[in-house]
């Protein structure tokens, strides 16, 4: 039986890539066998249309076509989270089509406009919210500059059930955490580095790309954290952190490379990213990641 919606949120958000055809269009077949081994590896709840899937390098037709797609090849083993965002408009397209698809709940990217107002991400979410027929909302926080008041305002908007924290700010995320409903998911954004961190005040659950291509090993940290064995936890993660130094370089523009790299060279090929990320990895960079594969004996 699959996890319910607040189950699944404190565990493992997988976000999980696009895949693209010899011709660049989107190919979510390729997911199946990724998505196959992450869920049976224990994965909570795979994710569509986030920063992994290059949420902004598809068009809204793409978005709606992983989504359609994504729902169902999960085929009700797991809740799927729909990431929807960009302008308005789009947003409630998308929104309208994932819950249309059947998923459990939106992922809401903060919205890029370089005129956003916090209270303007009020009336956003609530347009989200009112197109989706009032899917559960997570929200995706990548800027704590709005300040807490703001946060706890968009938290207390009556769909939103969760927050993707994906700020390098721990103290910030604590005291969002105070001001807002205990009944709010407070999650990792940041993937298995920085979870530890956020688990140490209050958080519960984390991201991931790391689960398209070595899902085990995100269980384990899952496993390790809700099981407060912090020592355990970060001895995992320092046999996976090379891979996330690669994903990190190039202003974060290898972060999608990397995954998808490290996909190709296992042999579940899910073609290459779209600019302006960065394709290929560079020759240092696929040295290192040959090394890690090898190191972790990963197939």
């Amino acid at each position: 039986m699959a996890l319910s919606l607040d189950e699944a949120l404190r565990g493992i958000s997988g976000i999980l890539v696009t895949p693209f055809d010899d011709n660049g269009n989107v190919a979510p077949s390729k997911l199946k066998p990724i998505l196959d081994r992450a869920l049976g590896a224990g994965l909570h709840m795979p994710v569509i249309n986030g920063n992994t899937g290059e949420f902004y390098a598809l068009t809204i037709d793409e978005a709606s076509i992983m989504v359609e797609a994504v729902v169902e090849l999960v085929d009700k083993r797991a809740p799927v989270l729909a990431g929807v965002g960009r302008g308005i408009r789009d947003a409630i397209v998308l929104a309208k089509t994932s819950a249309a698809a059947g998923a459990t709940a939106l992922m809401v990217h903060q919205p890029p406009d370089p005129f956003v107002s916090p209270r303007g991400i009020v009336d956003y979410l609530k347009a989200i919210a009112d197109a989706s027929d009032g899917l559960p909302m997570m929200l995706y926080l990548r800027n704590d500059a709005i300040g807490t008041g703001a946060i706890a305002d968009l938290c207390a908007v009556p769909q939103v059930k969760g927050v993707k924290w994906a700020t390098p700010n721990p103290l910030r995320l604590a005291e969002a955490k105070a001001a807002c409903s205990p009944d709010i998911v407070w999650v990792g954004g940041l993937a298995e580095i920085w979870a530890p961190v956020f688990y140490a005040v209050g958080a519960r659950g984390f991201t991931s790309g790391l689960i398209n291509v070595w899902p085990e090993r995100s269980v384990a940290i899952h496993a390790a954290l809700e099981a407060g064995d912090y020592a355990a936890a970060n001895v995992l993660i320092n046999e996976m952190k090379a891979f996330e130094e690669i994903r990190a370089e190039e202003m974060s523009g290898t972060n999608v490379t990397g995954v998808k790299a490290a996909l190709q060279a296992l042999g579940r090929d899910c073609g290459p990213t779209r600019p302006p990320s960065a394709w290929p990895l560079a020759p240092a960079q696929q040295l290192k990641l040959d090394r890690f594969i090898a190191q972790n004996g990963l197939d």
